[in-house]
């Protein structure tokens, strides 16, 4: 019985090491922000992806006011800002309208902007009369991940898909290193738009933008994916990086350069 006891006890930390490794992922340490170590060097552009939750009977309104206001900005010379993208959220939360920006030059750029638009009075109007519209509005500050496509302008008619990922803290290194391999299997349609990690706002957040032709070309291009080798695997060890999930499928309004 001693000498059982004593095996038993001798095998308990070798079954605990093992039981560890199941659930422990050991992660190198590192000695800089991932923010050095996931966005692009080449560039220094900075993301503003607005979200308004807008007043039901006000869309059209809401609409009609960014599609005459909006594109004076973009093309502005002045503003070293460019509109990436306008949508209205179709199936996910409705009465919703999300935008893209790009600051070409980081955070001077956005410090240069917002201080001109706060001395520009039809800018000032526009605010003012666009928020009498809402229910809700958040933003966040975002950079490109390296490896993803840098969002250019195209041609449609497409609908786009925002995937936005709530990682568990301390992981965004880990999704990075994933998605650098995963992206590949992506790029046969040409759906991959850009992808993107949060900076300022909620943090640990990452933004995938997909753009298709429909929903059915959605489901076609997304189950193609599962027939290509090492894919499954590379869902298998990202999804439990994840704590929330959420999926807009967005139509374009007729000023945003991504149709």
């Amino acid at each position: 019985l001693i000498c059982r006891g004593l095996a038993s006890s001798a095998s308990r930390p070798r079954e605990d090491s093992w039981l560890k490794s199941l659930f422990v992922r050991k992660v190198d340490p590192r000695k800089d922000a991932h923010s050095n170590l996931l966005a692009k060097r080449e560039t220094s552009s900075l993301y503003k992806l607005q979200i308004h939750n807008v007043k039901p009977e006000c869309l059209d309104a809401y609409n009609k006011l960014c599609q005459e206001v909006l594109p004076k900005i973009h093309e502005e010379k002045h503003y070293p800002c460019a509109l990436v993208g306008t949508w209205n959220t179709w199936y996910g939360e409705q009465d919703q309208a999300v935008h893209l920006w790009r600051y070409e030059g980081g955070y001077p750029a956005l410090n240069e902007v917002m201080s001109k638009l706060r001395q520009n009075k039809e800018f000032t109007e526009f605010r003012k009369e666009r928020g009498n519209m809402l229910l809700s509005r958040k933003n966040q500050l975002l950079l490109e991940f390296s490896f993803w496509n840098e969002p250019v302008p195209r041609e449609g008619p497409n609908i786009y898909e925002l995937r936005s990922y709530q990682l568990r803290p301390g992981t965004m290194i880990e999704w990075g290193n994933y998605w650098a391999r995963a992206i590949r299997f992506r790029q046969d349609n040409n759906e991959a738009v850009g992808g993107f990690f949060s900076q300022i706002g909620q943090l640990y957040m990452v933004h995938h933008l997909w753009a298709y032709k429909d929903l059915q070309t959605r489901e076609d291009i997304r189950n193609a994916a599962w027939n290509k080798p090492g894919w499954d695997e590379l869902v298998y060890y990202t999804v439990p990086l994840i704590q929330e999930m959420e999926s807009r499928i967005m139509i374009p309004l007729k000023i945003s350069p991504l149709q």
